[in-house]
């Protein structure tokens, strides 16, 4: 008697712990402010709702069940001999099946129809910035405005941004949840990522997969501005900056791991780094560039092999770049 007052004491104790560790998640994906994340949230709340339609009822019947033939109840039916039902053999095959074929359908026409790599449908010049996954911190190239970063990248909203990623170390993933899309960094590969925001604001920014000491303090700061003079504005900032990144001993410098590395501004960076931080990691596979390739086949290859290394995300057609 004793134990079973433990029992519950324990049960009650466990779901208060939950809820109040539950009451501190953020439900970032849940409040886009991009439309690629807008989307996302849409393919969410589908796939959940047509998920349901099997959960909801089967939780109902397990209590339905539980109260209608219990012991006590002497006026419900014995059936003793009962082995099959035609009519519930169809109803749990074919609603099920009807649900995958559904899935089935919408994850079809995504993966085709929402590829990262495809340029987002705009009148608007795109941002390009290139990233490159450091042990532990984000280094962004801007390669049109000729300034570096390191853990904060600024863009203006209802811009497109066309995110070129590499790593210079393990693999990494490179994720801003507001703003939607997922998509791997990885060493000697080049990924591609199109996302755009539709409000100004700020959004978190952070690495998806664990990769070392550091992980955890690998984030950064995505800023939307209003227009794009507030971002011609952040780009005069970081053009002030005494720091420079004109050549590879100091993105070596750079590279060496550190945790939770503050946000530093380059006002220079040297031409082609991303580039030759790819081709460094390709071997023998090409002659000529900085590091024994060509980047023009470094980059076909790259980009080759990390396309099917990408998480699916909702994106507009859209012409080619």
């Amino acid at each position: 008697m004793r134990l079973m007052k433990y029992k519950k004491t324990i049960g009650l104790s466990s779901l208060l712990a939950a809820t109040l560790m539950l009451s501190g998640c953020d439900m970032v994906l849940m409040n886009p402010k991009g439309a690629i994340g807008v989307e996302q949230k849409t393919l969410i709340l589908t796939a959940f709702g047509l998920m349901l339609i099997v959960v909801i009822p089967a939780i109902v019947m397990a209590v339905i069940f539980a109260v209608r033939y219990r012991e006590a109840n002497k006026s419900a039916t014995y059936r003793p001999n009962w082995a099959h039902s035609n009519k519930i053999e169809l109803v749990v095959w074919t609603v099920p099946i009807l649900i995958i074929i559904t899935l089935a359908t919408i994850t079809w026409k995504t993966t085709h129809e929402l590829d990262p790599y495809k340029p987002l449908d705009s009148d608007v010049k795109p941002v390009t910035i290139e990233v490159i996954s450091l042990d532990w911190k984000w280094l962004f190239i801007y390669p049109e405005q000729g300034i570096a970063t390191v853990n904060e990248i600024v863009f203006p909203k209802d811009v497109p941004i066309n995110f070129k990623i590499t790593s210079d170390s393990v693999m990494n993933s490179f994720f801003i949840p507001q703003l939607g899309g997922q998509i791997y960094a990885m060493a000697g590969m080049q990924t591609k990522l199109h996302l755009i925001a539709n409000s100004a604001g700020k959004y978190d920014g952070f690495s998806a997969s664990y990769s070392g000491h550091g992980f955890s303090g690998m984030k950064f700061t995505a800023t939307a501005t209003d227009d794009r003079a507030g971002f011609e504005e952040w780009v005069q900032k970081v053009k002030a900056s005494p720091k420079t990144l004109d050549t590879v001993q100091v993105f070596n410098e750079l590279a060496k791991q550190s945790q939770n590395n503050p946000v530093e501004y380059f006002s220079s960076v040297k031409p082609k780094l991303f580039q030759e931080t790819i081709a460094k990691f390709m071997g023998d596979m090409g002659h000529g560039g900085m590091f024994g390739v060509s980047s023009h086949s470094k980059t076909e290859h790259g980009e080759a092999a990390g396309h099917n290394m990408n998480m699916s995300q909702p994106a507009h057609a859209g012409v080619e770049e």
